[in-house]
């Protein structure tokens, strides 16, 4: 999180309905579920299921099944090899580098270090590189840096290329993401 956050915590028991995640991942929260938050947070106690309380928890668990899961996971691997490669990204994340490269300065086979990307991120070494841009672009662009500036320093050769990446995983253009955000709060 960037910024000034305000930020609830819902704690669910893991047979509380069917259909949850079974691992952790980012959701995008619809303005009906914010509201039916902000709610939840004036019951106490025990409450009957067929109460107006116990309807709203429900409705609750309903609406957490349908959450649309954005894109904003970036693991981290614990690999000797892959940490320095992915700390060096997180430092200077404009190289651009490939994984063959990566492999010659570590002095590994690439296809080792492809292997390990695999197993221990669940990811490529191309997507993990993109991913972590993407989350290191979303930073930026909260704080209020330009997209030219967010999208050159992060190895894009223009802003159009960073803008189409951009839509392709989030759906919408740089410039109107936050925008989106905030219009679907209200």
């Amino acid at each position: 999180m960037a910024g000034t956050v305000a930020m609830r915590s819902l704690f669910i028991q893991p047979d509380a309905i069917a259909g949850l995640p079974q691992a952790c991942h980012t959701v995008e929260i619809s303005a009906l579920l914010r509201q039916l938050i902000l709610s939840a947070m004036d019951v106490a106690g025990d409450y009957a299921a067929d109460s107006r309380k116990g309807r709203l928890m429900r409705l609750i668990l309903d609406e957490l099944i349908f959450l649309p899961v954005l894109p904003l996971y970036l693991p981290r691997p614990d690999h000797p090899y892959l940490q320095p490669i992915c700390q060096q990204l997180n430092d200077a994340p404009d190289n651009n580098r490939t994984l063959i490269e990566w492999a010659e300065i570590i002095g590994v086979d690439s296809k080792t270090l492809q292997r390990l990307f695999a197993q221990q991120t669940g990811m490529t070494f191309g997507r993990w590189r993109q991913q972590a841009r993407l989350l290191l672009a979303l930073e930026r662009l909260a704080s209020g840096e330009r997209i030219l500036e967010v999208a050159l320093s992060l190895g894009y050769d223009s802003p159009s290329a960073f803008a189409a990446m951009f839509k392709k995983h989030l759906g919408v253009a740089p410039s109107a993401y936050f925008q989106a955000r905030e219009s679907a709060m209200q």
